[in-house]
């Protein structure tokens, strides 16, 4: 396959894998989506809860205390009752006293019974209209779940679309440079980039000259010893153009090992895509017969 060909399915598959990759995030984070929802009725829920125990205790507040107004009235009824029956001074003056503690503990019993009775119908409003909110956001929630899963539904196919696609393109690709490219993808959503002026556009870094030199042959596979990215060569225009003398007296990469050795080994330690050190030998490139 020529080198040429092999550019243009790595920058196939390249538009693929970002597609398929940004898909895959979407699917992974979808469930996170709702949470906020899923929380709030949570909260919803457990202030339901406690707002009810209260609603019950201040029910068995309000029935005790209508209790009490029931016995203060059969007191004070069964005194004026009794009024008309007596035969002594002394007994008026105890019917008198019973009648008068049984209208000031009615009285004030009367009074306890109406605050708490206000307080028990104004919780009973508030669960109402908590019981509506709760079911409009289980209502909501379960609308919100059954469209994302026909969005997740929608992404899915789509992965497998592209998962087809990404198949009819590596089929005639080195394994181990697609697996390499795949990586690439992941990181930077940019894979295969090109050489300007001994520059690699993907990250910036000046390209020793020999090194540039063979990547404008395209004769293989060369990543950039820099940011791991798969490198072609591209025309410039004249006012642009390299100039290789200038270049060649760069050195090869192995006159970057010592300037460059800390940002290598930090990539190695995070996983990065990197070669052996002078970037020219058979552990850094991998040629393509054509």
């Amino acid at each position: 396959m020529e080198m040429t060909e092999v550019f243009d399915k790595l920058k196939s598959l390249q538009d693929t894998l970002v597609k398929k990759y940004d898909l895959e995030k979407k699917v992974e984070s979808s469930p996170k989506q709702l949470d906020s929802q899923r929380e709030l009725l949570e909260r919803l829920q457990k202030e339901y809860v406690e707002k009810n125990k209260n609603y019950e205790e201040l029910k068995t507040k309000v029935d005790d205390l209508r209790e009490q107004l029931s016995q203060a009235e059969a007191s004070r009824e069964a005194g004026e009752k009794d009024m008309d029956s007596i035969t002594s001074h002394r007994e008026y003056e105890a019917l008198d006293k019973q009648i008068t503690e049984a209208t000031e503990r009615e009285a004030n019993i009367r009074k306890d019974l109406l605050r708490e009775e206000k307080k028990l119908s104004e919780i009973n409003e508030s669960l109402k209209a908590d019981e509506a909110l709760i079911e409009s956001q289980k209502t909501g929630l379960a609308e919100g779940e059954s469209s994302l899963q026909e969005q997740v539904n929608s992404y899915a196919e789509e992965i497998r679309s592209l998962n087809a696609e990404e198949d009819k393109i590596t089929q005639d690709l080195d394994p181990e440079i697609v697996y390499k490219f795949q990586r690439i993808i992941q990181r930077n959503s940019e894979g295969i980039v090109a050489v300007k002026n001994g520059v690699c556009t993907g990250c910036q870094m000046i390209l020793p000259g020999q090194f540039a030199n063979e990547v404008r042959d395209g004769q293989k596979i060369l990543f950039c010893p820099y940011c791991s990215r798969i490198l072609f060569y591209q025309e410039v225009a004249e006012d642009e153009a390299e100039d290789y003398s200038t270049l060649e007296e760069t050195g090869s990469l192995a006159d970057f090992e010592d300037e460059f050795a800390d940002e290598r080994d930090a990539e190695d330690e995070d996983g990065e895509l990197s070669d052996s050190s002078n970037g020219l030998d058979d552990e850094k490139t991998m040629a393509f017969d054509e």
